[in-house]
Parts: C-alpha cells; sequence; structure tokens
C-alpha cells in the first residue's frame, strides 16, 4: 500500500499578541568644549576683539580659516601660497599675513575678509614671522642662515620695505618677533634655530633697529610672550621644566613658572595671568594657567588633544575670559575653548560600602582636591537617593576636614540601590564638583507565586492564571506577562495592578499555543524585586475524516467505513496551522488479535491547515484498519504546541 499526498490549504490560528562601587570624578570646569575643524596644519592664531573672530592661518592648505569663538568656522580666504604668521593692526581693522610661498605680505580687511593690500618682500625672501610695532609692520625672512629682519612701512603715502634690518646679528633662522605698544621703540626677537638661543632687544625708536641688549638663553624655545606692560618677555622652552621669565631692560632672569613638562605655547592675559601647554606626557593636564603668580600652583585642564601646537598652542580672548587652544591627532584638527580659565579644577572621590544592612549605619568617606587646596570647613551637600526619594533627599551640608578629606554616617532607611552624592558649589576660585557611589542595601524576599506551571489544556480554552504576593512594605502591585511560543509573537503584559486582599491578582487567557508565564514584583523600600514563571501547553485542534466509502457500520465497538477495494480512499486531517508545520500519519492493521503498525510518514499542511492523503495500491480485504493525525512537538516542524494525538478513524476493505 502506497501512501502519497494530494494538494492541500491555511488554517488561522488565533494567538496571544505580546509583545558596585562607581566612585565619581570632578564635573567639567564650567562650559569648556571642544569640536573637529577643518585646519590641517595651524600655524598661527590670533583674535579679533572688534568682531569676535578667530583667524587661523593653514600654510598646508593655503588659507586661513575663520571662526567664532566657539569655534565655529564662518569664512576661508584662500589662495595664500604657504601662509604663516599673522598679525591684526592696533584698531583690529586688518589682518597682515606672511604669505611665505609668494613672497609677500597681504593686508586683509577683517570686517569683510577680503584683500586690500600687498607688499612684495622680494624674490625668495619667504616671509614667515609678523609683528606690528611703530607704525610698522616687522617680518623675519629667509631660511637658516640667510634670515633677517626686514619692515613695510605703513606710515609712508606708498608704503615700502626695507631688508636687511637685523643691525649686525647674523641669525640661524627667521626670528620669532615681540612688540608691545605699552613699550614702545622696543622689538624683541628671538633667534630659535640656534642652540645658544640668542634673545634680541632692539630700540626701534628712531625707525632704524639698534641692539640695546642680547644674551644667549639657550636655544631652540617654542614660544613667547610679553607682559602686558611689555617690560618682560615669557619664554617657553627650550626642553626645561619651567616658563622663564626675562627683564627686557636687562634680559636678566625675574622668575618662572614651574611646569611637569616641556612648554609648547605660552600667551598673557591683559591682567598679567600666563597661560602655557605642555607635552603631556602622562595624560595629567596639558594646559596650565597662573592666576596668582608663579609661587602658586598652576590651574590645570586637560584638552586630552594627541598634539598642542608649539607657539599656536594658546590663546587668550581680549577681554581674558577665555583660552583658545588647537590640538592636533593623526586624523582632525580640534578647536579647544577653555571658560573660567583662572578657576582651579576641583575633583571629588566617594567611596561607600558595597552592601550595608537596612536600618543599619553606615559610613561615607571622600575627598575633594584641588591644586589650590581647599580649607577645612568647605561646605559640601550630601544628598541620598532610594526607591523611596528616587528625586533624592537632602542630608544637609557636611564640612570638609583637613587635606581634602569628608565622611558622615547614615542609616538607610530604604533597601535596594542607594546612591549617595556629594557636591561643591565652587567660589571664585574653583571650579565646582560631584561625585557619588552607590551601596545595594539588603531586602527582605518576598513570596510571590504563579499557579498551573506544566498543565496542558485543550486548543482554545480560557484559562485563569493567578499571582499571589505575600507580605510587603508598601508596593502591593504586580505585572502578569504572556509570552506565547514562536517568535512572530513577543512577550506581552496582560495584566498589571493591585492585588486583592488575599494577595491574588488574576487573568484569564485564551490558549491557542504553549506559554511562558511570568509574575513580577518591582520590589519596595525593604523588599526586593522578584519574578516567578511557569509555562502551560497548548494542545493543536485536530479534526480527520476519509473519503472513498461507500457506507458506515458500527463493528467491534467502533465506526467503521466500508469501502471497495478497487476505490483509494483518502484520508482527509485538517489541524492547526504553523507555518512550516507537518502532520504524521499513523496506520495500524488488526491482525493476530492487536493493533500493528503498518506505517507513518511525515506530511506538510496546506495554508488551510488541511492535508489529504489517498491510499493506492491493492488492500487486502477484510483487515481493520485505523488511522490518526499527530502533532509532534518540535518533530512537525516546530514546537510551538505540545503533542497532540488526533482520534482514531477506522475503515476496512471489501469486495
Amino acid at each position: 500500500m502506497r501512501i502519497r499526498t494530494l494538494p492541500a490549504a491555511t488554517a488561522l490560528a488565533v494567538l496571544f499578541s505580546s509583545a558596585a562601587l562607581t566612585v565619581g570624578t570632578g564635573a567639567p570646569a564650567s562650559a569648556d568644549s571642544s569640536r573637529a575643524i577643518a585646519v590641517s596644519q595651524p600655524y598661527d592664531t590670533v583674535v579679533d576683539a572688534k568682531h569676535q573672530r578667530l583667524f587661523i592661518s593653514d600654510p598646508g592648505n593655503d588659507k586661513i580659516v575663520v571662526t567664532t569663538y566657539a569655534g565655529v568656522v564662518v569664512g576661508q580666504i584662500t589662495g595664500l601660497s604657504q601662509v604663516r604668521d599673522l598679525e591684526l593692526s592696533p584698531d583690529n581693522g586688518t589682518l597682515y599675513a606672511a604669505v611665505y610661498g609668494a613672497d609677500k605680505i597681504v593686508a586683509i580687511d577683517t570686517a569683510t575678509q577680503t584683500q586690500t593690500a600687498e607688499y612684495a618682500t622680494g624674490e625668495n625672501t619667504d616671509p614667515s614671522r609678523l609683528v606690528f610695532a611703530e607704525g610698522k609692520l616687522w617680518f623675519a625672512y629667509g631660511d637658516q642662515w640667510d634670515s633677517g629682519l626686514g619692515a613695510v612701512d605703513l606710515t609712508a603715502e606708498t608704503p615700502t620695505v626695507t631688508l636687511d634690518l637685523a643691525a649686525g646679528h647674523d641669525y640661524a633662522s627667521p626670528p620669532m618677533l615681540y612688540a608691545d605698544p605699552d613699550n614702545p621703540g622696543t622689538l624683541v626677537a628671538l633667534d630659535a634655530g640656534i642652540s645658544s638661543g640668542p634673545v634680541i632687544v632692539y630700540d626701534i625708536a628712531s625707525g632704524t633697529p639698534v641692539i640695546r641688549v642680547s644674551a644667549n638663553k639657550g636655544g631652540f624655545p617654542n614660544d613667547a610672550a610679553l607682559t602686558p606692560d611689555g617690560t618682560h618677555l615669557v619664554m617657553a622652552g627650550p626642553g626645561n621644566r619651567a616658563l622663564t621669565e626675562y627683564r627686557l631692560s636687562d634680559l636678566e632672569q625675574t622668575r618662572s613658572f614651574p611646569v611637569p613638562d616641556e612648554p609648547m605655547g605660552v600667551d598673557i592675559a591683559p591682567d598679567g595671568t600666563v597661560a602655557a601647554t605642555i607635552y603631556d606626557f602622562d595624560d595629567q593636564g596639558d594646559t596650565h594657567v597662573f592666576a596668582k603668580g608663579a609661587d602658586q600652583p598652576a590651574s590645570v585642564r586637560d584638552l586630552h588633544g594627541s598634539t598642542l601646537w608649539n607657539d599656536n598652542g594658546v590663546v587668550w580672548s581680549p577681554d581674558g575670559d577665555k583660552l583658545f587652544a588647537l590640538t592636533s591627532s593623526s586624523y582632525e584638527t580640534r578647536f579647544h575653548v577653555v571658560d573660567a580659565p583662572r578657576k582651579y579644577v576641583s575633583t571629588a572621590t566617594v567611596s561607600a560600602p558595597a552592601t550595608a544592612t537596612r536600618a543599619k549605619q553606615l559610613t561615607v568617606s571622600g575627598k575633594l582636591t584641588s591644586n589650590l587646596a581647599l580649607p577645612a570647613g568647605t561646605p559640601l551637600t550630601v544628598t541620598r537617593t532610594d526607591v523611596e526619594s528616587p528625586k533624592g533627599k537632602s542630608l544637609g551640608t557636611k564640612k570638609l576636614g583637613t587635606g581634602g578629606k569628608f565622611s558622615f554616617t547614615d542609616t538607610p532607611p530604604a533597601g535596594g540601590r542607594v546612591t549617595y552624592k556629594v557636591s561643591y558649589a565652587g567660589d571664585a576660585d574653583h571650579t565646582a564638583a560631584s561625585a557619588s557611589d552607590t551601596v545595594e542595601v539588603s531586602r527582605a524576599t518576598p513570596t510571590l507565586t504563579l499557579d498551573k506551571n506544566r498543565k496542558t489544556y485543550a486548543y482554545g480554552a480560557d484559562v485563569k492564571f493567578t499571582a499571589h504576593l505575600g507580605k510587603t512594605y508598601k508596593n502591593r502591585k504586580v505585572e502578569i506577562w504572556a509570552d506565547p511560543y514562536g517568535s512572530d509573537k513577543p512577550n506581552k503584559l496582560v495584566k498589571s495592578g493591585t492585588v486583592n486582599s488575599s494577595g491574588n491578582l488574576s487573568v484569564t487567557l485564551d490558549l491557542t499555543r504553549d506559554t511562558k508565564l511570568s509574575a513580577k514584583f518591582a520590589g519596595d523600600a525593604r523588599y526586593k524585586a522578584k519574578t516567578v514563571t511557569n509555562t502551560v501547553y497548548t494542545k493543536v485542534r485536530i479534526s480527520s475524516s476519509i473519503a472513498g466509502h461507500y457506507k458506515t457500520q458500527s463493528a467491534w465497538g467502533q465506526k467503521y467505513h466500508y469501502i471497495r477495494k478497487s476505490k483509494d480512499p483518502v484520508l482527509k486531517t485538517t489541524m492547526t496551522y504553523y507555518k512550516g508545520r507537518k502532520q504524521r500519519l499513523q496506520l495500524q492493521a488488526y491482525y493476530q488479535g492487536a493493533w500493528r503498525d503498518a506505517g507513518s510518514e511525515y506530511f506538510p499542511l496546506g495554508t488551510a491547515g488541511k492535508s489529504e492523503i489517498t491510499l493506492t495500491g491493492t488492500p487486502t480485504t477484510n483487515i481493520r484498519f485505523r488511522f490518526r493525525s499527530e502533532y509532534r512537538d518540535t518533530s512537525s516542524g516546530d514546537n510551538v504546541n505540545t503533542t497532540t494525538y488526533g482520534a482514531w478513524k477506522y475503515f476496512i476493505f471489501t469486495q
């Protein structure tokens, strides 16, 4: 007897829809910011107070980039071959740029950002450094020992360019130039290309430079800046770990500003505050501000930049309220703004026990540190956050002890995750800081149950499930979730509410699949959260019939279908449909006093959940047969339902 399948079609299945220790650090200082900027090789930066703009030369791209004080690019001045140093006129109306690759200096209107004039410096002069003094634009030019000092006389009706104004000094490289209107008639030049590192102070009152004083100060400085009165020079580097200040009248050292690594850039605010950037090898801070002088520690910030550009490393805003700096890595240049740079960064740490017992006293300790030590008695605000005070509850003000240390005790009334936050508001010299630590405080374990675990139900059965919650503190709410088997049906909240006076919450579900049920209690101040799960199993719906018989008749205690042996009967099955599902057809024959296996095979269901199997061949007459359709969990192609056996259907072949 051969079994074969005929075309078939789908059944609709109606299913449920478902769907340690943390130590804090100091808060960021004020509103410090950082952003990437489209500059590949920043060389010089000047700040235009009149229009609140920064001009940044980028010789690698032959351009000057124009930004706001926030570092937002608002313009570009292009076509300036290998542009180097920049200088602003005293009224900030004109920007002068040394165009190294075109042997000229250009004048640019700062309002319109358009070129208004240019001054040729001579073939192969390669102008690279600029400074404005006594109505002239002084510039350094040349290369190595062919370097010199020149000037553009802007007071002449037709500005003229004069070279070879070094007054007998033989420069090893184009000098770094500095001047200040508060010390008229003085021009300072640093011969940075030689190990002796001469500093030359010129008297330019007559219009022709005369060396007033010079001295060797150690070679290869990275940057320098004049004090606001123009009488002292602060030099960054070379190679030592200090910023050194020299008096211009005799070039004697007057003081030094200690920094931990080689200083790269320096600038001085109108009030005399010195800011420097350093090679930050240990990632402890690359920007040092000496607001209280050289004999006090620096206020330190970390810009987290791979490289701080020398002689372009740091620039004050004209009002002295902000610092601007550029850092570079292998893939980008970043523009940094440091707000309130004179303030010392405060850093807080908090340490609490990892675990504690509810309603028992615990101790929280920590430190508040700064380069400028905070005095004992400094007030700290303490807040406790827990399940009963999710927005935080003030524990009042605690006092800082000696050495920046503090400690306090508390008795947590609530269990679970309890966070202690300690905050310092900051003052005129220090930034604000806060830190927190979390303690896991013990809670009791509640009783939570869910009934009917591992029960089996008929397809479509309406079943009532009850969650029971035992004693708790305040929270009496429970959720019941249902997660039907099958990836097409997500877990879904089916009931949420407060348990009744007996501690029960119930929901009735129409079961069409095996289903994982969960009861969840979120916990409260004295009892832990808890979830319990169970699984109930749901059979499929199966109906079977026989087509092709000529009569039915009761025999041997069953209803038999009588079929002519010349007729091929069709065994029909309808089963709850699921994608890819197969039914297992089991055939048995009765002989020698028992039902014995006559073959079985899996057959796919059509999209209507139907399967029709035709039995062909030449059967033996007067032998009793029966068949049933089965859904076998997993073997039938899925595990959405539990194994289900259909009813036996009986038949017999006759002549």
